[in-house]
């Protein structure tokens, strides 16, 4: 796969200027303003600015209940973005900007969730995506949804991303397991990405993983203690091997990240995927050995020889809708059995 440039808008670049993991001034609880405690914001969020929250790498996405028959979003500059009410479809709504009505037919009246995820800004796609909250019905407000009792973290490159898929990181296998489960999700993956830097620039996990946007904006290192995850899913490797990365080199840098993962997360489950088309198989496995004969009993390899179907592809490596729906089928015993 090509190595992607990311890009963004400058008055992106603008709004989040000397980025930082500070906590926002409390709103008006049920108000629908980003910083409502009532809405929840999972995956790699800045949240400086307590009218205009940004989301960074793929499908990260907010969650609420709300009262009454609509609800509307409020958009700063045009952006793609998909929203789901009640554990519905998630609807496309394609370069919008201003207030969205999310609810052009209006539900019935009463209690409904909402989940929200805006589109990735990577490779040529420079959307604003920064959340300013929600337009509720006269006496109408915000409460917390059901609690998801765990969240797992997909690590990877443009097949964890979604990309080629029809609604992107909303169909990937990531973001298609953890709603299955009912479990949070998080999706920190770029088009293009290897693990190892390598000398003509690809962009790299073992560097890159470490920041809050992965290098979108800024050099800000993300912090961790923002989430804990029960386990974490990693498919690297893909396009390693295009960059002339050798089987020792890769071998010996999936190790180290092995263990600083570990590291950051220490009760977490590490499942190491063999990538879906065979690279570097080995030297994932023996990684994963390496770590286990450290003494590390919470992480494991898994073979993911035939889990895509002949149909399952919409290139020579992307999987498309039916083939990210059939690695979930395959990882979401594994997910959901992780304590």
């Amino acid at each position: 796969m090509r190595r992607i440039v990311l890009t963004v808008t400058a008055a992106l670049v603008l709004s989040v200027a000397g980025l930082t993991n500070a906590t926002p001034a409390a709103a008006a609880t049920g108000d629908g303003s980003p910083s409502d405690p009532n809405i929840s914001f999972t995956g790699r969020w800045n949240t400086t600015n307590s009218v205009a929250y940004v989301p960074y790498w793929a499908g990260a996405y907010l969650r609420t209940g709300f009262t009454g028959r609509t609800v509307k979003l409020k958009q700063r500059n045009t952006v793609t973005l998909w929203a789901s009410i009640d554990g519905g479809a998630f609807t496309a709504y394609t370069n919008v900007s201003g207030t969205v009505n999310l609810t052009p037919t209006a539900l019935a009246a009463g209690n409904h969730t909402l989940v929200v995820t805006y589109r990735q800004v990577a490779g040529s796609y420079t959307g604003d995506a920064v959340f300013q909250g929600l337009v509720l019905d006269a006496g109408a407000a915000t409460f917390r949804a059901p609690a998801r009792t765990k969240l797992v973290e997909f690590v990877g490159d443009s097949i964890t991303a979604g990309q080629t898929s029809s609604k992107l990181a909303v169909t990937g296998y990531g973001f298609v397991t953890g709603e299955r489960l009912g479990l949070d999700h998080t999706q920190i993956a770029i088009g293009g990405m290897c693990l190892a830097e390598t000398a003509d620039g690809c962009w790299a996990h073992e560097t890159r993983y470490w920041l809050s946007s992965g290098g979108q904006v800024g050099t800000d290192q993300w912090t961790f203690s923002r989430y804990t995850p029960a386990a974490v899913v990693i498919n690297l490797g893909t396009n390693d091997k295009s960059h002339g990365v050798t089987g020792a080199a890769f071998q010996a840098k999936y190790t180290t990240f092995l263990q600083q993962l570990r590291g950051k997360f220490p009760n977490a489950t590490l499942i190491a995927l063999r990538t879906f088309i065979g690279r570097y198989a080995a030297e994932t496995q023996a990684a994963v050995q390496a770590r286990t004969a450290a003494g590390d009993a919470k992480v494991r390899y898994v073979d993911t020889t035939g889990w895509l179907p002949a149909d399952g592809l919409s290139d020579s490596v992307h999987p498309n809708d039916k083939g990210h729906a059939a690695i979930a089928d395959r990882l979401a015993p594994l997910v959901g059995g992780v304590s």
